[in-house]
């Protein structure tokens, strides 16, 4: 892993976006998804909830299961964590679920959505709500895909409509609207 590890700084919320690890270019910029996947995720939000980057960004905590990049893999792309890497920084989600107590939880990826629930396919989770037990804590949970522009997934069906399913869950779930209303 390369440091500096990267966090969405200290915004106090109920609601908890979990991503997967940062990018190569979140460690520079100092804030998760801060290039093209963010790009892609905080349209997502704008267009289904109302809500833009600047908004979510100070009212939504944003943690990570890995957070500092983990690297490239020779044949190009980010390296996905290992299982050690994952363990290493665990400590750091239970830490902030005791903290925060969210309301609401969205993995955003097949590697955050592990955390939390089993995951043999996307389609299996995305555009479904369950309530799960983390670290303690009962929470709702509504994943979501990975924004990245290398996976079609949410661009083509059954992913296109289980993505719109998932953020409609989520702009209908009363901690988003609360952060929706106080905005």
């Amino acid at each position: 892993m390369h440091r500096p590890a990267v966090s969405g700084g200290p915004v106090v919320s109920k609601v908890l976006l979990v991503g997967q690890a940062p990018g190569d270019k979140e460690p520079k910029l100092k804030r998760p998804f801060a290039w093209t996947a963010g790009r892609t995720l905080f349209r997502w939000f704008e267009e289904s909830c109302g809500i833009d980057e600047a908004a979510f960004r100070s009212s939504i905590y944003m943690a990570a299961v890995c957070r500092c990049f983990p690297g490239k893999k020779a044949s190009g792309g980010d390296r996905v964590p290992s299982r050690k890497e994952i363990a290493n920084c665990a400590v750091w989600l239970e830490a902030e679920f005791d903290l925060l107590a969210p309301a609401l939880v969205i993995p955003v990826g097949k590697l955050a959505i592990e955390q939390f629930v089993p995951c043999p396919s996307l389609v299996e989770v995305v555009g479904r709500a369950q309530r799960i037990r983390y670290a303690g804590l009962e929470t709702d949970l509504i994943p979501l895909p990975h924004p990245s522009g290398a996976s079609p997934w949410p661009r083509m069906e059954p992913g296109k409509t289980l993505l719109g399913q998932a953020l409609r869950l989520i702009a209908a779930h009363p901690a988003l609207r609360d952060i929706i209303r106080r905005g």
